[in-house]
């Protein structure tokens, strides 16, 4: 069986510059970022002594275009690399792709490769609400290669190709074998003794689409009644460029099963949690890792940090979750509230085919248009 890799195509709107991307994720390893790399072709006769600039650019949108009045603007772009990629006397490591690319694309092919700082934040779309908004909120990507005599000439959109890109963080090779879990208790003005509340979660990641187990241990040694329950996913929103905060449910369920927990009874149940991006639809504020309008978006991964560094001081936008759970003890009583923090990513698809890719030195190379393509996959599926 020979497998093909997948390579994505966008060719400039006067057809002098094409440019294929072997893959359009900068994939933060915390440790280091993984580049995009590509082959450009443009036609010498074309650039006559000008030269083909590559240009990563981000855009923060942290406010609807909408409302942009009087000259305030809601949003601010970095230019975060611009390099020259061809002609190129440089000699860089090629990859397997690239070399396959220039072999087939001949002499015009140029080989080019950008990197992005370690600290640049990762791609994240906050949710309108709405329809009405032109342009997505959050922190977006664009990778532009084109023609010019200096780099920081302004572009010009017909002799560019310009690429939606991310950058994105999947889940470590190696899982921690922490069980989160904590101990909460309340006790009650004028009433002897404490409600206890134990939460544990089997792991402390999960992956998107997976079913999050909660398991709940309740010992009521107090003169109170817990009439019912609740459990809920919360996703917490961290903006930096305007330091603010906000915290968003994502799922939820409430049972009143096993209820009422009686004065010195014990509970032990199981809820069971699946926090999607599809059952908050068009709900402002909700973190999502594509855009508000692709079918397959889905929530924003957790933000991960090096050890020893706080993921709090990261730029952009901050991603976490937690697990809520509440008692009820009535109007009189109050709730008692145990929040349980774990992660929410996707799984590195690399490291499950990098073994097998190695071994298969006849890949076809298949070229896809990148307009088809909303958020895709940088390899095809075997």
């Amino acid at each position: 069986m020979v497998n093909a890799v997948k390579v994505f195509k966008k060719t400039a709107p006067n057809g002098k510059v094409t440019a294929y991307l072997s893959r359009r994720d900068f994939v933060d390893h915390v440790s280091h970022t993984s580049p995009v790399d590509g082959v450009v072709v443009v036609d010498n006769d074309y650039l006559r002594g000008r030269r083909v600039f590559a240009r990563v650019a981000v855009i923060y949108r942290y406010g609807r275009e909408e409302d942009e009045v009087m000259g305030l603007h809601f949003s601010k772009e970095l230019e975060l690399v611009n390099t020259q990629v061809a002609p190129n006397d440089v000699q860089e490591q090629l990859s397997d792709v690239q070399e396959r690319l220039i072999k087939k694309l001949g002499a015009n092919a140029y080989a080019f490769s950008v990197s992005l700082p370690q600290s640049a934040p990762c791609s994240v779309t906050i949710d309108s609400g709405d329809d009405m908004s032109t342009q997505p909120l959050g922190v977006i990507y664009d990778l532009r290669l084109y023609v010019s005599d200096r780099k920081d000439e302004r572009p010009h959109r017909r002799n560019s190709v310009c690429f939606a890109v991310r950058k994105v963080q999947f889940a470590p090779t190696e899982p921690s074998a922490r069980q989160p879990q904590t101990l909460v208790s309340k006790s009650f003005t004028l009433s002897p003794g404490k409600l206890n509340l134990e939460v544990s979660l089997e792991r402390d990641l999960y992956f998107h689409g997976q079913q999050v187990q909660v398991n709940l241990n309740i010992n009521n040694a107090s003169k109170k009644t817990v009439k019912s329950m609740k459990a809920q996913v919360v996703q917490h929103v961290e903006v930096t460029m305007t330091n603010s905060h906000f915290s968003r449910v994502v799922s939820s369920l409430e049972s009143r099963e096993g209820c009422p927990i009686t004065p010195g009874a014990n509970l032990t149940k199981t809820f069971s949690l699946t926090p999607t991006a599809s059952t908050n639809q068009k709900r402002f504020g909700i973190a999502l890792d594509g855009q508000v309008k692709d079918q397959d978006a889905n929530l924003a991964s957790s933000t991960v940090a090096a050890a020893g560094k706080n993921a709090n001081d990261a730029l952009g936008i901050i991603v976490s979750y937690s697990l809520r759970v509440k008692l009820n003890c009535g109007a009189i009583g109050g709730e008692l509230t145990a929040d349980l923090p774990f992660k929410l990513m996707h799984p590195d698809p690399n490291a499950q085919k990098s073994s097998l890719r190695k071994m298969q030195s006849t890949d076809n190379v298949d070229i896809e248009e990148f307009s088809r393509l909303r958020r895709g996959e940088s390899v095809a599926d075997e």
